[in-house]
């Protein structure tokens, strides 16, 4: 979440946001000209609102002087947001289409993963992708030509910066679709490990890439998306001969944060385990 100042009549900004140092952001997450007339996309100029669903789980803020405020703040980001993904997911029934959210940390493989998955999903499946990222068509580009629509959304194009997807920015996405033409429809979130997890797009479920290479602790470092998943994809099972990786510890974290998550261990590069991952997805 991002931090915020407060002017004399009340209003808030929402400004550039900070995370431990395993997930350093793009340099353009927010550049230095937030100034005081900036139109933000969800929570705007607009007076902290005393009602807000006080009952939402923010973390806790308790070492900021403006702790309560923060909280406040975030509550109405996030009540706004929740409003939109409903939306979207009412324009998602109206269709007849499941969407899954599909997180990870930068580099898991997601990407690779969409390439190796929207052939031969497509072969019994209309299939669509929105591709986020903070900048660049690249990933999007990769995607185009293998039997999906493909739109992109760039966060640095109107949204701040931001480092992750939010409904506001998969509805935009959404109007780049065929919805008429959709059975299944995935969102490629924002390569980050905390916030895409914090935030309702209006999908069905949200699948995780966790890559071989990260460690087994990640569960218990960011425990918030490993508890979003509703499937934990474990990619680059290819390298497991040539690393020290322990998957039984990491089955072990992960148990203690999201037990009932589903576990799919494939290597998107070789096709290894990819037949389980799609028989998800359908």
């Amino acid at each position: 979440m991002g931090r915020f100042h407060r002017h004399s009549d009340g209003t808030v900004h929402e400004h550039d946001h900070q995370h431990d140092d395993d997930q350093h952001h793009d340099d353009q997450h927010h550049d230095d000209q937030h100034h005081d007339d900036h139109e933000h996309h969800l929570l705007g100029d607009r007076p902290l609102d005393p009602e807000a669903d006080s009952g939402r789980d923010v973390g806790d803020h308790s070492g900021y002087a403006t702790g309560d405020e923060r909280v406040m703040v975030l509550e109405n980001i996030l009540s706004e947001n929740d409003r939109i993904a409903a939306e979207n997911r009412a324009l998602f029934a109206e269709h007849g289409i499941r969407v899954v959210n599909v997180m990870s940390s930068p580099g898991a493989g997601k990407t690779t993963l969409l390439r190796s998955t929207i052939p031969p999903l497509a072969a019994t499946r209309r299939v669509a992708v929105v591709e986020g990222d903070i900048a660049t068509g690249i990933d999007a580009d990769q995607l185009r030509g293998l039997g999906a629509q493909v739109a992109l959304v760039n966060t640095g194009n109107g949204f701040g910066g931001e480092c992750h997807l939010d409904a506001v920015m998969v509805r935009a996405g959404l109007d780049q679709l065929d919805l008429t033409d959709v059975d299944t429809l995935i969102i490629e979130n924002v390569g980050n490990l905390v916030c895409p997890a914090e935030f309702d797009v209006g999908q069905h479920e949200r699948a995780m890439v966790y890559s071989l290479t990260e460690g087994e602790e990640k569960p218990l470092k960011y425990p918030v998306m490993f508890r979003a998943a509703d499937v934990v994809v474990v990619n680059k099972m290819d390298l497991a001969p040539h690393l020290d990786a322990d998957l039984d510890a990491f089955r072990s974290n992960l148990g203690q944060v999201n037990p009932d998550a589903d576990v799919v261990e494939l290597s998107a590069k070789t096709g290894e385990g990819l037949d389980a991952w799609i028989d998800w997805l359908r």
